[in-house]
């Protein structure tokens, strides 16, 4: 993927922005929807949530959040994505950040944290690259989706004969571990690169090492 292309704003990208202040809500509205970004505000986390779940799943976005909001706070969404497995690049904007709070909200994968008030150039970079990294999970959640696909057609021992060559055992070795004649194992391996369209070995260990059931 070509990082300098991705950095270009999108107009099917959205730019989430939650914070129970309005006029920092509107500001931050104003100020990205000049320089071309979708923006979608939320006064609440649990509005937030709430929002995505009749949301594109699809939906390249990243989130713009305050740390400190009634209710759920920030860290506290930062934490229910993760949890649910929605991998949005989220940053946060703050007024009341230190140090610590710095280092934990970076720990659990924030692209980046900063103090109000901020540059209107330095929130469009930081904008840019949360969605240059939307699109990178993106891509490769959905080549994991395609290679899982691929595996689920795999037979109970074909998957048995993979996980030995994911492994490095020779034809010989995997016959000897399953019982199994090594034409069998041959005809198993022949099965396996069609099912999964594959031409070579490296090929065919980057798809298998794709799927944590392989590993």
């Amino acid at each position: 993927m070509n990082i300098a292309t991705a950095l270009k704003p999108n107009q099917a990208e959205v730019v989430y922005v939650v914070d129970d202040d309005e006029a920092v809500r509107d500001s931050l509205t104003w100020l990205l929807e000049s320089n071309g970004y979708l923006v979608r505000c939320h006064a609440s986390a649990e509005r937030f949530l709430q929002s995505l779940q009749s949301t594109d799943k699809s939906t390249i976005s990243c989130a713009i959040l305050d740390v400190r909001m009634p209710g759920m706070s920030g860290l506290e969404l930062q934490e229910r994505l993760i949890s649910e497995n929605l991998p949005m690049p989220v940053a946060f904007i703050t007024g009341h950040g230190d140090v610590s709070m710095a280092v934990s909200t970076m720990k659990r994968g924030a692209v980046d944290f900063i103090e109000k008030p901020f540059k209107e150039n330095d929130l469009c970079l930081l904008v840019d690259r949360m969605l240059a990294k939307a699109r990178i999970d993106y891509a490769q959640a959905n080549q994991r989706k395609t290679n899982n696909s691929l595996l689920s057609k795999l037979t109970g021992r074909e998957r048995q004969v993979l996980e030995r060559i994911v492994a490095g055992r020779l034809n010989k070795q995997c016959a000897d571990d399953l019982g199994i004649s090594i034409k069998t194992v041959e005809a198993h391996r022949a099965n396996i690169m069609e099912k999964l369209n594959v031409n070579t070995v490296a090929d065919l260990l980057r798809l298998a090492l794709s799927d944590p059931q392989s590993n």
